[in-house]
């Protein structure tokens, strides 16, 4: 039987751009691993595709043969993942306006860990009681505090 993990992950912006964080955990059987930073200047999408990223990275590195299964409330990075992202590599990364596909830098990096890995993507509404998507947020509020002082 395959080893198979859950990603919850959350990023958010206290204005956007402004100060801005992270927050990932990561669910290997009885393991947790929560990780979380973050940015002065930043936008929210920026940070919802690093808590991605970021959670991927440590996926890839510690557990690559895994089936792993990411949770986030983020439509934006799970549609872009799983459905825009073939149309914007066939357009040389241009949306359907011929416009240069925002946060171009995050989306190749996400893309690359994304295709290397086994990944499953789920929406969760945020802020809705989710057990590990509360605690995302919560890391990313603390960080953004962390910034703020």
């Amino acid at each position: 039987m395959k080893k198979s993990i859950s990603i919850y992950t959350d990023g958010g912006c206290h204005g956007n751009p402004g100060p801005g964080a992270w927050g990932t955990v990561v669910i290997d059987g009885n393991n947790q691993v929560r990780l979380s930073g973050g940015e002065e200047r930043t936008t929210n999408n920026r940070m919802e595709l690093t808590a991605a990223i970021k959670a991927l990275s440590y996926a890839k590195e510690h557990c690559p043969d895994a089936e792993i299964r990411v949770f986030i409330d983020s439509q934006y990075v799970k549609k872009g993942i799983t459905e825009w992202i073939l149309l914007w590599k066939s357009r040389n990364w241009k949306t359907a306006s011929k416009t240069a596909v925002l946060n171009q830098d995050l989306w190749k990096e996400l893309d690359s860990l994304n295709s290397a890995l086994n990944v499953e993507w789920s929406w969760v509404k945020g802020h809705s009681g989710v057990e590990f998507n509360e605690i995302c947020d919560e890391l990313c509020q603390k960080e953004i505090a962390a910034l703020s002082h």
